[in-house]
């Protein structure tokens, strides 16, 4: 017999962990919402370490990652006009005949 796992939505997450936050025992809400205590220390730890980019999720990138692609794709964007502002000036610098 095969489990398939879970997926909770980061609301989901950052609920649960603050109800422990705000006082409520860990075990007691592991077992409200049906989750392991292992699983919510797990997300507690990662709320308490991350903030903002704790759960990112699918596609979601954490902030340094996030910063990271985007500076990539400014990269890949200003090379290529780099590129075709070099074919032209070599394009309109030949004297025509």
């Amino acid at each position: 017999m095969t489990q398939t796992r879970r997926n909770f939505p980061e609301s989901f997450k950052r609920e649960a962990v603050e109800q422990v936050l705000a006082g409520s025992p860990l075990r007691h809400v592991a077992q409200a919402l049906g989750l392991s205590e292992n699983l919510l220390g797990k997300w507690k730890r990662q709320y308490l370490t991350g903030g903002a980019d704790a759960f990112p999720g699918n596609g979601k990138q954490l902030g340094e990652a996030a910063e990271l692609k985007r500076l990539r794709d400014e990269l890949a964007r200003v090379t290529m006009e780099r590129d075709v502002l070099k074919k032209a000036l070599a394009i309109f610098s030949h004297p025509t005949k």
